[in-house]
């Protein structure tokens, strides 16, 4: 009875994601270290991309020259590259996200939204401001 168990309990733990296992991790993100993502990673991450470093330029030039349009430019855009990010759950990262390479997207879901009220509120005519 021992070797049957021991093999069961071998059997389970072969059935567990393991960075050692995880070839999903080298196609999805190729200069994984094998530390399991978090939410404070994926979003550092996420706002190294290139498009978003050019909506955080963006963003910081209309709210530097206070420009409506620009603000409505930027927001628009974020909300663009933003659902890109969010719509994005094809099985390849459901499966990335269970080995442990890739984490939530929500803190820079969040970091976003609160960077686009922020510039909408900021860039108000001064008649309608709070």
């Amino acid at each position: 009875m021992g070797s049957v168990r021991r093999g069961v309990i071998l059997a389970a733990f072969a059935a567990l994601p393991a960075p050692a296992l995880a070839d999903i991790c080298a196609q999805v993100r190729p200069n994984w270290t094998g530390t399991e993502a978090t939410a404070l990673t994926e979003a550092v991450a996420l706002f190294g991309t290139p498009p978003s470093l050019l909506l955080i330029v963006a963003t910081a030039l209309v709210v530097r020259f206070r420009s409506q349009w620009g603000g409505l430019a930027v927001v628009v855009a974020w909300a663009m590259w933003t659902s890109a990010v969010a719509l994005n759950g094809n099985a390849q990262l459901a499966q990335a996200a269970t080995e442990g390479c890739v984490g939530s997207p929500a803190l820079f879901l969040i970091g976003v939204a609160l960077m686009c009220a922020g510039t909408v509120l900021y860039t108000l005519p001064k008649s309608t401001r709070l």
